[in-house]
């Protein structure tokens, strides 16, 4: 038995200031923001729904859903990440994957993934003691064919499903959806930011619409905030995972071509 005590979602990219001192302060003063929620609720497992750039998942080992099963995780030590091994959460991990099936999942169980910096960025922000366990579960965005935005939402009740239920005891646990927002990457249109849609996303999201904006297809998301947007489904399993309609806040945003990426991040509250 256990808690989902909280959601999160924040995009998973950090980039030199320069040219956007200002943009990047508030960005990393809405991350440093989010931590101090995260540290608040005092979560006893910290579960972060992310993308893989290629580096555990590609070509050769393609994945819809997969979670990290393993006592232990090291990063990969990409964009100068130190490899600091921090605690898995096996149990869950193996839970959650023996139950998707009976919901018309199948999740890859991996034991021996190594986070890249969509991982570890994102852990570092919200979780940065290696001691506190830390479960890794990976949405394929970047090859075909990526799930839908509403299969990433409803895989999310599936966790909450196994964190309520389960005869193991997680205690309190707290999901993160990292990535997004609109981004393009290796595209013609590199750079461009979506400004409209990301607030537009945002505001959805805070105001209890989260199973809503789940409607909308991949090529929609695509059209709309990018290759690099498709990520979004990310931040739609944490919404997944926490009761319907759940409410909260925009933690930060700023659009930064200089980061070929809008930059953002908010929190849902759970009464």
């Amino acid at each position: 038995m256990g808690k989902i005590v909280g959601g999160f979602a924040t995009s998973h990219i950090l980039l030199p200031p320069k040219g956007a001192e200002a943009a990047a302060n508030r960005v990393f003063e809405g991350m440093m923001a989010i931590r101090a929620e995260v540290k608040r609720l005092a979560p006893d497992v910290v579960v972060i729904a992310n993308s893989d750039h290629m580096n555990n998942f590609n070509w050769a080992h393609q994945i819809s859903f997969a979670v990290g099963v393993a006592d232990e995780f090291v990063p990969l030590g990409d964009m100068g990440i130190p490899q600091t091994p921090f605690r898995g959460c096996r149990a869950l991990g193996q839970a959650f994957a023996e139950h998707a099936p009976s919901r018309g999942f199948d999740i890859v169980p991996a034991e021996e993934v190594r986070p890249d910096h969509a991982m570890m960025i994102n852990k570092l922000v919200v979780s940065p003691n290696p001691e506190t366990p830390v479960l890794p579960v990976y949405i394929n965005t970047n090859m075909p064919i990526t799930p839908q935005p509403k299969r990433a939402y409803a895989l999310g009740r599936v966790l909450r499903e196994v964190i309520e239920e389960s005869e193991n005891e997680f205690g309190r646990v707290v999901v993160i959806g990292g990535g997004g927002l609109s981004h393009w990457l290796c595209h013609p249109e590199q750079g461009r930011v979506n400004e409209e849609f990301d607030r537009h996303f945002l505001e959805m999201m805070v105001s209890g619409r989260s199973e809503e904006l789940a409607e909308i297809t991949c090529p929609e998301l695509e059209e709309a905030a990018g290759n690099g947007g498709l990520e979004l489904a990310n931040w739609l399993f944490m919404a997944g995972a926490l009761p319907p309609s759940t409410k909260g806040e925009i933690m930060y945003y700023e659009p930064m071509p200089e980061w070929i990426t809008g930059m953002g991040g908010l929190m849902l509250s759970v009464n």
